[in-house]
């Protein structure tokens, strides 16, 4: 780790702090990208559904802990998952800071592209051979979509839909400069090239909490890299509390200022 640490500050990278327990050698060109905490059985069903799809035989798979405390991410657990390794951040940050740990992680293990799926159960599995197709065709960033021909969804809260159909989709489309229909989905690919050019730069301490995927999601149209995406399914199970990032006052009036730093170009580098 600490050969790692002193790449990041050669490259000039702000990454939290975080603990690498590999579990197997690198085999693919992929990565799915895993981010948790505290997501239990979920992330265990997800992971066995993963093997049984023989998804490890087209992308390596690891996961990134956010701070679990659920013993859901036993090293024996997650060796008989075909689990390559587990990140655990142990720096400052939530969502955002999660995700630099694993993408900036992947890029020097020399990966040439990246899925990132949620491990709370919710999406389509499925469909990740989809995403890693797209990226061997040489696509920049890929979405997953619940709502485009081919989508599917159930039980998504109200106030959920609205605010990505009304609110957050309408507004990053405008910043991305073409239309995007499912703008707060966790779910997505991204190529090597396009996390590491310049312009770009997704290794910097603003990205905390929810901003790298509004961020991402507008930069990579804005830059000339291919675009596109995929049909999916997300499944919400009957009664499931509503996701707190988009729950009352506070919960929007953060989403809103994600969304209208990137339409204002806030977290773009300097001068690029």
């Amino acid at each position: 780790m600490t050969d790692q640490v002193a790449e990041f500050a050669r490259r000039g990278w702000q990454v939290p702090a975080f603990d690498v327990d590999a579990l197997a050698p690198r085999r693919t060109r992929h990565l799915i990208l895993i981010p948790v905490i505290n997501e239990g059985e979920r992330i265990q069903r997800q992971l066995r559904d993963m093997a049984a799809l023989n998804l490890l035989e087209q992308a390596d798979i690891v996961v990134v802990d956010g701070g679990s405390t659920d013993n859901s991410l036993a090293e024996p657990f997650l060796r008989s998952a075909g689990v390559r390794a587990l990140l655990t951040k142990s720096g400052p940050g939530k969502l955002s800071a999660q995700l630099r740990c694993g993408y900036a992680w992947a890029l020097l293990e020399g990966y040439d592209g990246i899925v990132t799926i949620d491990g709370n159960g919710k999406d389509g599995i499925a469909s990740v051979p989809a995403f890693l197709r797209a990226l061997d065709e040489g696509y920049g960033y890929v979405q997953a979509s619940r709502f485009i021909r081919g989508g599917h969804c159930e039980n998504t809260p109200l106030s959920r839909l609205l605010a990505i159909r009304l609110i957050h989709a309408p507004l990053l489309s405008l910043a991305a400069r073409r239309w995007l229909t499912d703008t707060t989905q966790g779910y997505r690919a991204y190529s090597a090239e396009y996390l590491l050019d310049p312009r770009v730069a997704p290794f910097r301490d603003i990205f905390v909490g929810y901003e790298l995927l509004a961020y991402l999601t507008v930069r990579a149209s804005q830059l000339g890299y291919r675009v596109k995406e995929l049909p999916t399914s997300r499944v919400y199970p009957r009664g499931e509390k509503i996701p707190t990032k988009i729950n009352g006052l506070r919960g929007l009036a953060d989403l809103m200022a994600v969304v209208f730093n990137t339409l204002a170009g806030r977290y773009a580098p300097r001068g690029r």
